[in-house]
């Protein structure tokens, strides 16, 4: 079984990715791991080829700025890197995700298990999203809480943003991919770089989304609800950057006004618990393996 990862990164240090973190968390799993390098105004490129690793191969591209159409720009980048990788399975992992050391033997084994059922084309995992600092996780239905990570490099799919997959039958529909459980875990830090990393990722890619820069302050403007302690242990790789890069602490404005979204958010939060289902978006289909 061979195990490619990949991913694609620009700017990854002036915006405050743990990307450096995110390599190599991955780096004992994979046999190959190729990324697509943006044409970047910092040192992302020289600081991945200081990984030393063999396993990495770099590929670096240019950006269409004229392609400001619901994020596809990011879908275009993951491509040039999915299409690169040789392996039986094939693992996106975004810049500010990581893996934990103690996860990296079941998925693994997951994938062995899964490797000769062709009905199983993805795996999914469930995502731990800090959210202002590390002692904080987002469990609100608007965060998703599964999506696969891992898809068969044997079918014909492609990705219409940098979420999720597309398998393509027949050369014309396009459906979610069938997918087992991972039975592991991603650990998401997008939402813990310092405020003013944050502001400077906001300036630079909400044009990707054809809008304007949103506002953004601080993490406390938001609903409080939703949230919640975190209890577990993060990987050990991020140790550092969660010293010294990320977040140390926020507070919530007590005095925030709810947005009609937040508003819906509560909603479908009190029909989760009182008919047990899940309302968040799911871009697979699960099998029972």
């Amino acid at each position: 079984m061979k195990i490619s990862c990949f991913t694609f990164i620009r700017n990854g240090t002036l915006l405050g990715y743990p990307y450096i973190e995110s390599i190599r968390s991955a780096l004992p799993l994979c046999d190959e791991f190729v990324i697509a390098v943006g044409d970047s105004v910092d040192d992302t490129v020289e600081r991945i080829r200081a990984i030393g690793d063999d396993k990495i191969r770099i590929i670096e591209t240019s950006w269409n700025e004229k392609m400001i159409d619901r994020g596809y720009v990011y879908g275009q980048q993951k491509m040039i890197a999915h299409f690169n990788c040789s392996g039986d399975w094939a693992f996106y992992l975004e810049g500010d995700e990581v893996l934990h050391e103690d996860e990296l033997p079941r998925i693994k084994a997951t994938m062995e298990k899964h490797l000769e059922d062709q009905e199983v084309e993805a795996l999914i995992f469930d995502f731990h999203h800090f959210y202002g600092e590390a002692g904080t996780i987002a469990l609100g239905p608007h965060f998703y809480r599964q999506a696969p990570r891992i898809i068969r490099n044997s079918i014909r799919s492609y990705a219409p943003d940098g979420l999720f997959f597309v398998v393509m039958d027949k050369n014309k529909r396009g459906r979610y991919p069938t997918a087992a459980l991972a039975n592991a875990n991603i650990y998401h830090y997008g939402h813990v770089r310092s405020v003013e990393k944050m502001q400077e990722k906001i300036q630079r890619v909400s044009k990707y989304w054809g809008s304007a820069p949103p506002e953004f302050k601080s993490y406390g403007d938001v609903d409080s609800q939703g949230f919640v302690a975190f209890d577990g242990s993060h990987p050990k790789i991020m140790q550092d950057w969660l010293k010294n890069d990320a977040q140390q602490s926020f507070s919530f404005n007590e005095n925030h006004a709810l947005t009609k979204k937040e508003r819906g958010y509560r909603t479908r939060r009190k029909l989760e618990k009182w008919l047990g289902i899940d309302t968040s978006k799911k871009h697979f289909r699960l099998v029972k393996k």
